[in-house]
């Protein structure tokens, strides 16, 4: 694809992010107000729409990717998207769900620019909050009259508990050592954190859109594809991306001597720098200096460039699902566009 290619669809998908946004924001808005006071607090104040003190603010609240693929996998196969609102609503629950839990569970302090929950109001009430919004996404889709709902309520619950063995199989990785991590571990761990709900999106729009059994598994397939690529550029970006543009302190995955796909890609290349990186593994990395050495040592040993590799391949099997689903390009282009936009981006 050429540059002017890329530029033109990045700028379709933008601005289907923000119809997006705009569409869904109050729906999703409407749907966490009906929280309890305390846990409506932390809601609001992670989703970007208040404050600590409850100060309205205008902040971001996420790019809307996920809500965005259910609506367009809906349209790209005749179905209505406005009836598949409440499944593109309880798919971002879901994702905000798990941010809510991984910013605990990583210690992560800062999210959108901003402090995260835990940081700000603690540990429990983050995780209080996070378990409210899955239980609310739960609801609105037990409480919606569509005859897709029921189907669509179990497949998001067994997204969720794919999700939540992807997780525990990360914090599992954590604890072994460098050299005893599998890329195949790691791209099963990546494919269920990550594929799993992109996949899962996708699918909700097709069955609110009444498709067949198959399209449906072929379109889980596309999403699936297309959040592993999305992990693949997200791991690139925590080592190499912009901190003024991710709003979370890059390099914070190499201080932690997190085993994400690059870091393993170098690990197993039986390269010189691999045993380098082993060694910087297996010591403190806390200043700039020493986590600029280990993404070094990441590129010398082949883990950048891998990556970025299998980012494009599996973007390409992503296009292969979807245009066994979508035969016609021109039906395909919201999902297309939606798929390089998050395999291409910089922050």
């Amino acid at each position: 694809m050429t540059s002017t290619g890329t530029a033109t669809e990045g700028h379709e998908a933008a601005a289907l992010l923000e119809r997006t946004r705009d569409a869904v924001g109050p729906h999703l808005r409407a749907a966490v107000e009906t929280l309890p006071g305390a846990i409506r607090r932390v809601a609001l104040y992670h989703f970007g729409w208040q404050d600590a003190d409850g100060t309205p603010t205008a902040g971001p609240s996420g790019k809307a990717i996920r809500p965005a693929l259910v609506l367009a996998a809906a349209r790209a196969l005749g179905g209505d998207a406005e009836s598949a609102m409440r499944a593109a609503v309880a798919v971002e629950l879901v994702h905000n769900f798990t941010l809510l839990h991984d910013d605990v569970i990583d210690e992560d302090t800062t999210r959108r620019h901003r402090p995260t929950a835990w940081a700000l109001f603690g540990v429990p009430d983050a995780v209080i909050a996070g378990d409210a919004l899955l239980a609310l996404a739960q609801r609105l889709l037990a409480e919606d009259p569509h005859p897709a709902a029921m189907e669509a309520a179990a497949r998001l619950s067994a997204c969720v508990i794919e999700l939540c063995a992807g997780q525990q199989a990360d914090c599992a990785l954590e604890e072994r050592e460098p050299r005893d991590v599998t890329l195949d571990e790691c791209l099963a761990m990546a494919t269920a954190k990550t594929g799993a709900l992109l996949g899962c999106a996708c699918a909700l729009g097709a069955l609110y859109a009444g498709a067949d059994g198959g399209t449906v598994r072929s379109m889980d397939g596309f999403g699936r594809e297309s959040g592993l690529a999305f992990q693949f550029i997200d791991d690139l970006i925590g080592i190499w991306g912009d901190t003024g543009r991710t709003g979370k302190p890059v390099g914070a995955d190499l201080a932690a001597h997190k085993k994400s796909l690059p870091v393993v890609a170098a690990l197993t290349s039986g390269t010189p720098a691999a045993g380098e990186l082993a060694a910087l593994y297996g010591g403190p990395m806390n200043t700039p200096g020493e986590v600029g050495r280990a993404a070094e040592v990441i590129e010398r040993a082949g883990g950048r460039d891998w990556a970025q590799e299998c980012a494009a391949d599996r973007m390409a099997r992503a296009v292969h699902h979807l245009s066994r689903a979508v035969p016609d390009p021109a039906t395909a282009e919201e999902l297309l566009a939606l798929a390089e936009f998050v395999t291409r981006r910089t922050h």
